[in-house]
């Protein structure tokens, strides 16, 4: 049975076609697509901080819906170069914190097929193509934002980044103080969450600082290890995007964005294995790691040894 409800005066379908789950609801009317996160558990926390997204059909380029034995799993396509969030992170979002995927319980599964039909006939319908925009058409996160994660907070305001440091902090980068970065000043913006043995990084390029510097180093950068919080950088990230330049602006075709994944190295190596357990055991005795987090740091080495 299909689920429906009344539609919001204005609205030009007069059946919306909704689908509830744990993992989130998802309603479409004919004009957007609006997309409110679950309070399910495995429901990310960047998702949960995002909070309710509105897509315009404009931005949409494909919606698809897989089948499993116990569940399934909508999935959201979005024309590159529309959202400030997918081009910040570039494919890096993991599913439990990517706000363009649903998990569907299998006596949902005719529901999730009916709202993929009516998106895709209004697309169709519509006439609206699936390449890249000139501009970006949702806001991006709500502003001011700040996020404590790694080795520092990163707040913007809209006109300026703020970066602040805390007591994990390598010295020659925290010897400088807070820094404060004009938003007129920034010409890039690089999100890299912590994968594997790798760690991560929000990073911003700034006018005339010199490339290459690691991020443990680098004053314009934060320094990512791989737990609860990280993922709200992106939302960082995200909003200085959407103020940023759209790529489009350099006269070049839109850089299309990979598909959504969590990278992984291509290879582990024995040796680079343990050396990964000493730091993890280091940070652990420095106070940098709480119990919980050393153990579930641990715990994902040892299963790769």
């Amino acid at each position: 049975m299909v689920e429906t409800t009344v539609p919001q005066i204005g609205w030009k379908n007069p059946r919306m076609a909704e689908i509830i789950q744990k993992d989130g609801t998802w309603a479409f009317d004919g004009d957007a697509l609006r997309i409110t996160p679950g309070r399910d558990k495995n429901v990310g926390l960047l998702r949960r901080e995002l909070g309710e997204l509105v897509v315009p059909l404009g931005a949409l380029a494909g919606i698809s819906f897989e089948q499993g034995r116990k569940s399934g799993r909508l999935r959201l396509r979005l024309r590159d170069g529309a959202d400030p969030l997918l081009q910040a992170t570039a494919g890096r979002l993991a599913e439990a914190h990517d706000p363009y995927q649903l998990a569907v319980e299998s006596d949902r599964y005719g529901v999730a097929e009916y709202v993929s039909d009516e998106v895709r006939n209004a697309l169709l319908l519509d006439g609206v193509s699936p390449g890249p925009v000139t501009e970006y058409l949702l806001p991006g996160p709500s502003l001011p934002v700040s996020v404590s994660a790694g080795d520092g907070t990163a707040g913007f305001d809209g006109e300026r980044v703020r970066l602040e440091w805390n007591w994990k902090t390598e010295d020659a980068k925290a010897s400088a103080g807070p820094r404060t970065i004009p938003l007129a000043d920034i010409t890039g913006v690089e999100w890299q969450p912590a994968a594997g043995l790798e760690n991560g990084h929000l990073r911003f390029l700034v006018r005339g600082a010199p490339a290459g510097v690691p991020p443990k180093y680098d004053p314009n950068a934060v320094e990512l290890w791989g737990f609860k919080k990280d993922p709200l950088m992106a939302l960082v990230a995200a909003a200085v995007q959407a103020r940023l330049p759209h790529p489009s602006a350099a006269g070049t075709d839109v850089p299309e964005i990979p598909s959504q994944r969590v990278t992984e190295p291509a290879g582990d190596d024995h040796d680079v294995l343990l050396r990964r357990l000493r730091e993890l055991g280091e940070l652990h005795r420095d106070g940098v790691l709480t119990d919980e987090e050393f153990t579930l740091a641990k715990q994902a080495v040892l299963k790769r040894l």
